[in-house]
């Protein structure tokens, strides 16, 4: 059993990943976290992208939520942009490192990396 001490430790350095889900952020990061998200591995695209864009310094800016069924379980695992006055980005069949280009190029660097987006896939 962790004593009192440590589960405070621990409390303390998941405080900022829990911060980083809540807020209303102008960009707003979702992740489809239903059964079959799970099974194709957004966990670790999810710990990616809180990891990332507490790294960038990017929490005052961007929010991560996360969601059941996106409804396109086939391109899973499936992350959703949304950034104010744009359109959304839906990124399909990512993983960890997927991820952290992502945070690199589109939500630090404002270019959408559209070979990881849907539209790359479908018209394939």
């Amino acid at each position: 059993m962790k004593s009192l001490a440590e589960l405070a430790a621990i409390r303390e350095k998941m405080q900022s990943k829990v911060i980083i889900r809540e807020g209303q952020a102008a960009t707003r990061v979702v992740v489809g976290m239903a059964t079959c998200g799970i099974a194709a591995g957004a966990r670790p695209v999810l710990n990616a992208f809180v990891d990332g864009i507490n790294k960038e310094g990017l929490t005052e800016k961007v929010t991560i939520t996360q969601t059941g069924c996106i409804g396109i379980c086939q391109y899973e695992p499936v992350v959703e942009v949304y950034e104010e006055g744009k359109e959304k980005v839906t990124y399909v069949k990512l993983d960890a490192a997927k991820a952290n280009e992502i945070v690199e190029k589109h939500l630090k660097g404002g270019k959408v990396v559209t070979e990881y987006t849907i539209g790359a896939y479908k018209s394939l």
